[in-house]
């Protein structure tokens, strides 16, 4: 059905005449009712009876015209959905606990007026396909290759870097010390049974293993956080790296320690991926909100991947 002439019968309907919606659409009066006519067509009913003071609705016009509005209504709801600003911002996160999810928290808390639908993707490639094809509008992950290597169209700004801390159980050999180098973890297990092969975070303990000397064991299903934290707790050998920002919550007799990592300090470098003809008004506030709140960036002191720099 051709909704511009479900518009234009709508305006007739309303003025009484067929001048009235002419004016009303900018268009001419042999244009309503060529439009009225193609409806009467395609319905094979009478719209409109012609009268001297103009155009009055028949029976089935009358009948028509309430399906009509609502058809116009739902024409309006379909448009609004998906036009910027009037729908959520939908946002990938690599995990709800991890770091992104916060700055998404504390971006809402800034601008509690904003739509946000928060998915969480497997991997960075897909979620780079995902803003590609407009699934997703941008998404916070680890970019393994240069900018000149993205799809055209597609851009990544390094947004966030998350120093990593060092998490024991109260039993392990580093439990009591208050920060401690990369070089001396060199022989201790360092166990991420969440590492999934070809990842962005498999590349980055890759590379950082690599460069450190040191164990990072990823042998053994994933669980999940809670059955990794108790096994942390009970173990005097078991330790792992958690972000500075991930949100751990632990039964107290678990009496985990978080410790600090410097000579260098491994930071994972976090960037929020997007299409650069995306004009959605949250997306142009989250990123004006992540690079207020960025502090300025220093080398210095911190590790991160070559592919990073």
């Amino acid at each position: 059905m051709n909704l511009d002439a479900v518009r234009t019968f709508v305006a007739a309907a309303d003025g009484g005449q067929f001048q009235g919606a002419a004016d009303e659409l900018s268009i001419t009066q042999q244009a309503v009712s060529k439009r009225i006519a193609a409806l009467e067509k395609d319905f094979g009913v009478r719209l409109f009876t012609r009268t001297a003071r103009g155009a009055r609705l028949t029976i089935d016009g009358q009948a028509f015209l309430p399906h009509a509005r609502e058809l116009l209504r739902a024409e309006e709801r379909a448009a609004a959905s998906v036009r910027p600003g009037r729908r959520a911002l939908r946002v990938d996160v690599i995990g709800r606990q991890l770091a992104p999810a916060g700055l998404l928290r504390d971006f809402h808390h800034a601008h509690p007026g904003t739509e946000l639908d928060v998915v969480t993707l497997f991997d960075a490639d897909t979620a780079v396909d995902a803003v590609r094809t407009g699934t997703i509008d941008t998404s916070f992950r680890a970019i393994t290759q240069p900018a000149r290597q993205l799809p055209d169209g597609i851009e990544a700004d390094r947004v966030f870097d998350e120093p990593l801390l060092l998490l024991t159980g109260p039993a392990h050999q580093l439990a009591n010390a208050r920060e401690i180098t990369l070089a001396e973890l060199a022989g201790h297990r360092i166990w991420m049974p969440g590492i999934v092969a070809g990842t962005e975070w498999a590349a980055y303990y890759e590379e950082l293993a690599v460069a450190f000397g040191l164990t990072v064991d990823t042998i053994g299903p994933n669980f999940g956080i809670e059955p990794l934290l108790d096994a942390i707790a009970d173990s005097s050998e078991l330790a792992t790296f958690v972000g500075k920002q991930t949100r751990l919550l632990w039964p107290a007799a678990h009496d985990l320690r978080l410790i600090a990592v410097h000579d260098p300090t491994p930071v994972y470098p976090h960037s929020l991926i997007r299409r650069s003809d995306n004009l959605h008004p949250t997306l142009t506030a989250l990123r004006q909100y992540l690079e207020s709140i960025r502090p300025e960036h220093s080398a210095a002191g911190t590790w991160t991947p070559n592919w990073a720099r």
